[in-house]
């Protein structure tokens, strides 16, 4: 059995400039839109971020942190080196700073694009600290999805260099049903994350079996990573295999082009 949910203390960066603004967190808000993902799934995600920041237990977290204002950006992602901003790194101090986020991702939708690279995400991400004018008592970056890697580096390889800069990485994948599940999608995909993607200190999984699931969960996840909390029941629960295949998403690709002629 692995637990997820490792206690933890914030670490201040051994570096700050005099120019970055200190904030208890630095959250980095990586959303898959590949191409399994369906327009309305897409709607479902904005409108979900949207929901959950202006909810009225993110903003009682937003306030129980010692400065009390945290820096956020949203980014949709891809393949391999196709990741697009939606939400610049801004600053969460009021309910109005959330509410104009809100506004923004809602105010208009892009189809999806193509393969799944969760490594070339977390790359993209991990670089996106570097000179943003800010200073967290705490970097994490988040990130959803629906699939494995397959495309990009090994995940694994990506994991390690996030790590290695002190940034924590959550999950929350996306274990719905619909015409792609069979076909690019793992049953397992909660242990994947578990095993593959996430890690550093406070680490953890949130699973959605269903997109009726999917506000509730995001909002849980913010409350989890702005209030910085320790204990959290029931977050995964997942038995791990002793030698999980973190390549798995780049065999089932190898083998389904084939059989439908992708280039």
């Amino acid at each position: 059995m692995r637990f997820i949910i490792v206690l933890h203390a914030a670490i201040w960066p051994l570096f700050v400039s005099a120019q970055d603004m200190e904030v208890d967190l630095e959250l980095f808000l990586a959303v898959d839109v590949s191409r399994s993902m369906s327009p309305e799934e897409l709607d479902i995600q904005r409108r979900g971020y949207a929901e959950a920041l202006t909810s009225p237990e993110v903003t009682a977290a937003l306030q129980s942190g010692p400065l009390g204002r945290i820096a956020l950006t949203y980014v949709e992602w891809a393949e391999n080196h196709a990741q697009r901003v939606i939400v610049p790194w801004t600053l969460i101090e009021k309910t109005e700073d959330a509410a104009a986020i809100a506004a923004r991702l809602t105010a208009s939708f892009d189809p999806s694009l193509r393969r799944t690279s969760i490594s070339g995400a977390l790359d993209h991400a991990a670089k996106a600290f570097d000179g943003n004018g800010f200073a967290g008592l705490r970097q994490v970056i988040d990130i959803s999805g629906d699939g494995p890697n397959n495309q990009g580096r090994p995940v694994l390889e990506a994991r390690s260099d996030v790590l290695g800069k002190g940034i924590t990485i959550n999950g929350l994948p996306l274990m719905t049903e619909d015409a792609f599940s069979n076909i690019w999608g793992i049953p397992d995909l909660d242990v994947y994350y578990a095993e593959c993607v996430i890690g550093g200190v406070g680490a953890f999984v949130i699973p959605v079996h269903g997109w009726a699931q999917f506000p509730d969960a995001v909002r849980r996840k913010l409350v989890l990573e702005i209030a910085d909390l320790t204990i959290a029941p029931r977050v995964f629960l997942a038995q791990a295999t002793p030698e999980y295949d973190c390549m798995v998403g780049e065999k089932m690709w190898r083998q389904n082009r084939s059989y439908f002629d992708i280039p």
